[in-house]
């Protein structure tokens, strides 16, 4: 069989295929949310990065003061979420 005449036979059935009410596809919501979440999820990342950042020169310096009251109900809670 001929190519061109192969190529021009497959042309026209996508043609007629897709002006003939053919098959569509649609992207969910979901999928949609998923890549927000992808997108979104590197700032945190940067943001993280930076905090921790600080944190360890502040702790270098000797300037870290920690809310000893959060500390202190973390640690209860994860005391009494793991006996």
């Amino acid at each position: 069989m001929d190519r061109t005449k192969t190529r021009g036979q497959a042309k026209k059935t996508e043609q007629a295929g897709s002006s003939a009410g053919g098959d569509r596809v649609q992207f969910s919501d979901t999928l949609q949310q998923v890549k927000q979440a992808r997108n979104a999820g590197s700032s945190p990342d940067v943001q993280r990065s930076e905090k921790l950042q600080a944190l360890k020169e502040q702790i270098s310096a000797g300037t870290y003061r920690p809310d000893t009251r959060k500390v202190a109900a973390s640690l209860l809670q994860f005391m009494a979420e793991n006996k």
